[in-house]
């Protein structure tokens, strides 16, 4: 009989949305390859493959993105979704899980402890799955068990992870001054100290008026729309 299961890990790595959006985004690991987690078990890559498969095939539901596992069901409100997750895939690390949270309260509670200093107050991701394949410990030393296929059913943020490998490394947001503003513009979208102070002062249609009209400007406008899309929604 299936069981539902849970393995959790930190993030990896968090990316935040601008300060004057609604968007809530982020990224980090739902689960790490090779490490053994508190309950004994390890998963070996691939062990997402056929189930991402057949999610990006509409042929399974994608996971769901719950607070704390959902309060493990108590309640129907505990089982709301916070969001959706937007992009999954297997990495040699583990499952890279970016998704992005709703616009309600108990969502923007959680974007708030997760942007906290000097660490974040909830820095958790654990998967909610079925283990469809496994092989069991021949020898005392090994895991308990190898997961070799997993069919996912949700990714938790989570305050209490077990799996503690898994830790963030970093959190990463365009900030809230002008100088933090300047950095980002400077470092993730790619334009000169000058370039990023007049986007900051006149706006990207000023900066755009500054280059030359013989064509050159296309470059630096589409550079400055595919590095900002993903961050700012249309």
């Amino acid at each position: 009989m299936d069981r539902l299961q849970h393995v959790l890990c930190r993030f990896n790595d968090i990316k935040l949305a601008p300060p004057e959006t609604s968007t809530m985004s982020f990224e980090g690991y739902g689960a790490v390859f090779g490490n053994i987690d508190a309950y004994g078990d390890v998963i070996e890559p691939g062990a997402f493959a056929a189930y991402l498969s057949d999610a990006q095939n509409e042929k399974q539901a994608w996971p769901s993105m719950l607070l704390q596992h959902g309060g493990w069901g108590m309640t129907a409100e505990d089982m709301m979704p916070a969001g959706v997750w937007t992009d999954l895939g297997e990495d040699g690390k583990g499952l890279k899980s970016a998704g992005t949270l709703a616009d309600i309260e108990k969502s923007r509670d959680a974007y708030t402890l997760m942007k906290m200093k000097p660490r974040p107050a909830i820095d958790g991701l654990s998967i909610g799955y079925y283990a469809r394949e496994w092989a069991e410990r021949s020898k005392p030393e090994e895991p308990r068990r190898t997961l070799k296929r997993i069919d996912l059913v949700e990714i938790s943020l989570v305050t209490f992870p077990a799996n503690g490998k898994a830790r963030v490394s970093g959190v990463k947001s365009i900030g809230e001054t002008e100088r933090e503003i300047e950095s980002w513009l400077q470092r993730d979208v790619g334009l000169s100290r000058r370039e990023a102070r007049i986007a900051i002062n006149q706006g990207f249609k000023a900066l755009i008026g500054k280059q030359d009209a013989a064509g050159e400007l296309g470059e630096l406008a589409e550079m400055i729309r595919r590095n900002t899309q993903t961050l700012i929604p249309s």
